[in-house]
C-alpha cells in the first residue's frame, strides 16, 4: 500500500508540480492577508475544474490529425493512455504540457489584475486542482479503493469512459462538466464503443447531445 502512494508522490511530473505549489503558495502565505487572495485561489480551482472537462473532451479526443506532430502530441497526451490505461508513464499530464498552460493562465491573470499576489493565489488554486485531478486519475487506474461513495462513483465512471464508451464520462475529478453538457449518462443507456481502447481508429467524433 505504501508503495502505491510513493509511486504517485515521487513520480517526476507530480513532484515538480508539488515543489512548484510549495514555492508559490509559500509566497502567497507570506503576504499580508486580503480576502481577494481566497477569491483568486478559488478562481484557480474553478478554472481547472472546467478546463479539465473541456480539454479532455474537445482536445484529447480530437479525431487523429493528419499532421504528424499533432498526431504524435495527441498520442502522448491521451491516445496511448486509452490503449494502455494502466501504464504509469502515460497516466499523468507531462510537465511540458502543464507548465505552459499554467504560465498562460498566470500571465492572463496578471494582465487583468496587475497583482503578483493575486496571480500567485490563482496559480496555487490551479495547481492544487491539477494535483487533485492527477490523484483521482491515478486512483482510477491502480488497485486502490476510494473511501467515499463519491470517490467510488467517480472511479467507476472514469473506467466506463475507458472500457465502455469514450464519448461520455469525461470528468475525472468531478462530474460538473458532464452534467452541464449532457455526457453524464446511465451506463445502461449507452452502447459499447469499438474504439474506446483505440482512439486512433475513431475517424469521426461522435458528439453527444448538449443539454
Amino acid at each position: 500500500m505504501l508503495n502505491i502512494y510513493r509511486r504517485f508522490f515521487l513520480f517526476p511530473d507530480i513532484l515538480i508540480m508539488l515543489v512548484l505549489l510549495i514555492a508559490v503558495s509559500s509566497y502567497v502565505l507570506a503576504q499580508p492577508f486580503h480576502w481577494t487572495t481566497i477569491l483568486f485561489f478559488c478562481l484557480g480551482l474553478i478554472v481547472f475544474s472546467f478546463s479539465e472537462y473541456l480539454t479532455h473532451r474537445f482536445l484529447f479526443h480530437l479525431p487523429p490529425p493528419k499532421n504528424v506532430l499533432g498526431r504524435k502530441l495527441l498520442k502522448r497526451l491521451h491516445y496511448d493512455h486509452h490503449a494502455h490505461p494502466n501504464e504509469l508513464h502515460l497516466l499523468f499530464l507531462p510537465v511540458w504540457y502543464s507548465l505552459p498552460n499554467l504560465g498562460f493562465f498566470a500571465a492572463l491573470t496578471y494582465f487583468l489584475t496587475q497583482s503578483v499576489v493575486s496571480t500567485a493565489a490563482a496559480a496555487s488554486g490551479l495547481i492544487v486542482m491539477l494535483l487533485v485531478y492527477e490523484w483521482k486519475h491515478y486512483v482510477a487506474h491502480v488497485p486502490l479503493k476510494p473511501r467515499t461513495r463519491f470517490g467510488k462513483w467517480m472511479k467507476r465512471t472514469h473506467l466506463l469512459h475507458h472500457f465502455k464508451n469514450e464519448h461520455y464520462w469525461f470528468g475525472v475529478s468531478n462530474p460538473v462538466g458532464d452534467w452541464l453538457f449532457g455526457t453524464l449518462k446511465d451506463e445502461k443507456t449507452v452502447t459499447s464503443s469499438q474504439t474506446a481502447r483505440n482512439l486512433e481508429k475513431n475517424r469521426e467524433y461522435e458528439k453527444p447531445p448538449i443539454h
